[in-house]
């Protein structure tokens, strides 16, 4: 939980640039009292465009569990907000049921609401207000599918940084939550000690969105400094709303297509639903494939810089 009456419990790089960056992130970087190897994250390829990792950070960030991480190619899929009183709903959905709905590939959930399930902060789609005003306090904006076609088509913003006016940002689908770690290096959250289930959103250097769900309970500030630590592909990433609405599910066929191995159970059956209790959420954002074919190089965790 984050505050303020939620309802829950808690242009494209050169190719050169790309082969540079895993050459970096592939050495051995040093640890304050020693050395280990990168830990690099085994990345899955679910379809074209989207990649799916089982994470443990392990000695790098010992307080932060496992992480199921997404990385969604942008050029390959376009991301819808969904609200339920938008689609004529009497009541909130579980995300099951949202992608029974929606028939999206993968479903996660936006950001914070109050107890009548009213947005707080910006929420719009297709170009439209879903009723939510804009949070002066929170200044991370999922913003995707620009109005502008020389923008890219999903983004990480940081209203204290992206200017964006009063009115309608320039993008159809818009979800404004808390700002976890801008493009400074900054961690955006205080040490509260809260811990809870987290969600993040964040856009790497190379324009992939990035989707992470913790598989424990852990405070957003731990997480934003592991993910500073061991991330350095991260450019600026967002939370969404945590604990009990923290939640993510892909779609049986995406699932189907991926050949069963052992070393998928964990990620497998959080992302079909399997592994968690499911409350109504309001408002979840959906990730489905657009036409068109783009190459994307997985990004690679690291373990932590060390600066001499």
């Amino acid at each position: 939980m984050f505050g303020v009456n939620p309802v829950s419990t808690t242009s494209v790089t050169p190719r050169r640039r790309w082969v540079g960056r895993c050459l970096a992130a592939c050495g051995i970087l040093f640890l304050a009292g020693g050395t280990t190897d990168a830990a690099e994250a085994p990345w899955e390829r679910l379809t074209s465009g989207i990649q799916v990792s089982w994470w443990n950070p392990g000695d790098a960030c010992p307080q932060v569990p496992p992480l199921l991480m997404l990385q969604i190619d942008p050029e390959r899929f376009r991301f819808s907000i969904y609200h339920f009183r938008d689609e004529g709903l009497p009541t909130p959905l579980s995300i099951p049921e949202w992608q029974q709905r929606t028939d999206a590939y993968v479903l996660f959930n936006a950001g914070l609401f109050r107890e009548d399930y009213s947005y707080l902060g910006w929420l719009f789609k297709e170009g439209r207000s879903l009723g939510g005003k804009k949070h002066h306090s929170w200044q991370g904006l999922f913003a995707a599918e620009p109005t502008d076609g020389s923008l890219k088509k999903a983004r990480v913003l940081d209203l204290a940084f992206d200017m964006v006016g009063e009115g309608l940002p320039p993008y159809r689908e818009a979800a404004q939550s808390l700002m976890l770690l801008d493009r400074t290096g900054k961690l955006r959250v205080r040490d509260s000690g809260k811990r809870a289930y987290q969600t993040v959103v964040a856009e790497d250097h190379q324009g992939a969105i990035l989707l992470i769900k913790t598989a424990e309970i852990v405070t957003l500030h731990q997480l934003a400094d592991c993910l500073h630590r061991t991330m350095p592909s991260i450019h600026q990433a967002m939370a969404m709303d945590g604990g009990s609405s923290s939640d993510v599910i892909a779609s049986p066929d995406l699932l189907h297509a991926v050949t069963p191995a052992g070393n998928q159970a964990p990620w497998r059956s959080l992302l079909a639903g399997t592994s968690s209790l499911h409350i109504p959420l309001p408002a979840v954002i959906g990730v489905s494939p657009r036409t068109g074919p783009h190459h994307m190089t997985a990004p690679t965790t690291v373990a932590p810089r060390h600066n001499p």
